[in-house]
């Protein structure tokens, strides 16, 4: 048994490095990382808005290793790529009115922090949106045409 777990560790160490090395892991790293930073932010000027980062780092997370150890491909009455669109879409436009409410107010140096940081948020859920988009990545082809048909 031992050895079987053993064996198996560096195929998911492999897995892990693998997966956090495409651009979909990088974005949900990213996401994770810049969520502590703003939740770090937010809890020490207002903790009213820290459960935004709290909340989007754990879905980030969740798909990180859905991702990472290839569980969307078993679990299949979930579409994931719009499940994954919808969740970076809605994490973007709350944090860009979380982030103007915290600008515009613009009590305190951590507070100022967490609005320039959740814009750079907003920026990083935007583009991941924008490149997990499900319908852009399906490629059409156009139909070959016959230039000798003709009128």
């Amino acid at each position: 048994m031992a050895d079987s777990e053993r064996l198996s560790a560096p195929g998911c160490w492999l897995a892990c490095t693998s997966f956090s090395r495409t651009k979909k892991g990088l974005f949900l790293f990213s996401e994770i990382v810049l969520c502590l930073v703003i939740l770090i932010c937010f809890s020490a000027s207002t903790p009213a808005y820290s459960s935004l980062s709290v909340v989007e780092m754990i879905l980030a997370a969740v798909l990180f290793v859905f991702y990472m150890c290839d569980l969307h491909s078993k679990i299949s009455f979930i579409n994931w790529p719009w499940t994954d669109f919808f969740r970076s879409l809605i994490a973007a436009i709350i944090y860009l009115i979380t982030s103007i409410v915290v600008l515009v107010d613009g009590k305190g140096g951590s507070r100022i922090a967490a609005g320039v940081l959740g814009i750079f948020a907003t920026l990083l859920f935007g583009c991941d949106a924008y490149f997990t988009f499900p319908l852009k990545q399906q490629r059409h082809t156009a139909a070959p045409t016959d230039p000798t048909d003709g009128p």
